[in-house]
């Protein structure tokens, strides 16, 4: 999310180099992520949100004691698993149209696929965060 902070900023300053290497390197560590997270889920186990004792039961008291912030969990999960599973495309593909000097097309791309990398960019370790207590 900083990266795509940072590359947002250079593009508007008018640094174009620069807004490609960051972005670049976006990608790269995005794919990076990526991978270490599929592993990560191959071999770890899983966790229930509010699973407090960690026995994989979600009983009425843990149910209670996390309240309302499972709805909030279950949303901001759900929006960001979906938009997880489809901005690979539209990331790959507004790349191509910049690396190919199709600028225009690249930067109409980019104002629809931008919002939504930052935003599973950011809501990735929100879910983490609000997750991880609950991991054994």
């Amino acid at each position: 999310a900083v990266l795509l902070l940072l590359a947002l900023i250079a593009v508007k300053n008018k640094k174009y180099l620069l807004h490609k290497r960051i972005m670049l390197t976006a990608l790269v560590l995005s794919v990076v992520f990526l991978v270490s997270y599929i592993a990560h889920h191959l071999l770890a186990g899983e966790a229930i949100y509010g699973d407090a004792n960690h026995d994989g039961i979600l009983s009425e008291a843990e149910k209670l004691a996390v309240s309302g912030t499972r709805s909030v969990y279950l949303i901001i999960l759900l929006s960001h698993i979906f938009l997880a599973a489809i901005i690979l495309p539209f990331i790959l593909f507004t790349s191509y149209r910049a690396l190919i000097a199709e600028f225009p097309k690249h930067k109409k791309l980019a104002r629809i696929t931008w919002p939504l990398w930052f935003y599973v960019a950011v809501t990735g370790p929100v879910v983490y965060w609000m997750i991880h207590p609950f991991y054994r």
